[in-house]
């Protein structure tokens, strides 16, 4: 049997095992059927948040952001990019910290955008500020190293 790894559905929070050689393939949710690691950026809320973060075997880079930031509005479509490229080894989501001020204080947020990589539980690394595509894909596989290609 090949090895699996946890990834929490964004959409509706369920925890799903997927086979590392299916990961290009574009697994789905087996409750929802909404793509597990197809290469964009999904948005959280609190209960996902904490799931993935928790729970998940890949690692989570987390933009913490909010509608009315201007930086963080204009980084957006950097923040796509990057996913796109570290897709599917490194899943890219966001949490809006206006709708979620409490994940915000418990992430000790200071300042937005505030990019947070996890994996396994544990803050591996961040970011402060908006930042390209290239920026960003570069912090992620040096904080990762290999585990990033």
């Amino acid at each position: 049997m090949s090895e699996a790894v946890k990834l929490t559905c964004a959409a509706c929070g369920q925890m799903n095992r997927v086979p590392v050689a299916k990961l290009a393939e574009g697994p789905k949710c087996g409750v929802c059927g909404a793509a597990l690691a197809d290469g964009r950026v999904h948005e959280l809320d609190a209960a996902a948040h904490d799931k993935a973060l928790r729970g998940d075997d890949l690692p989570i880079l987390v933009d913490y952001w909010a509608p009315w930031c201007g930086p963080c509005r204009m980084m957006a479509p950097e923040f796509a990019k990057a996913a796109k490229a570290l897709a599917p080894r490194v899943r890219l989501a966001k949490l809006n910290t206006q709708d979620f001020p409490d994940i915000a204080g418990r992430a000790r947020i200071q300042g937005i955008p505030a990019l947070v990589l996890y994996h396994r539980g544990r803050e591996i690394a961040r970011l402060a500020g908006a930042r390209p595509a290239a920026d960003i894909v570069a912090f992620v596989q040096q904080k990762l190293g290999a585990k990033a290609a």
